[in-house]
């Protein structure tokens, strides 16, 4: 589905870029990935709606040694 008509960015797109791994956190960071910028702005809700739905990631920590 199209989501920015403005650029023709799909939700696709999006998702693909948001998978990638970056610490993406706005819809302006996003469209910088996709190489465009926010031009009218009415997609950014929903940019953001598929920020939030990405899986949180296993973030994983070194053990802590103890002397």
């Amino acid at each position: 589905m199209i989501v920015c008509s403005c650029n023709v960015i799909s939700d696709h797109d999006i998702r693909g870029v948001v998978s990638t791994g970056d610490e993406l956190c706005s819809a302006a960071q996003v469209y910088g990935c996709l190489g465009c910028t926010v031009r009218c702005g009415l997609c950014s809700h929903s940019v953001r709606r598929i920020l939030e739905e990405r899986p949180a990631r296993d973030i994983r920590y070194a053990p802590v040694l103890e002397p």
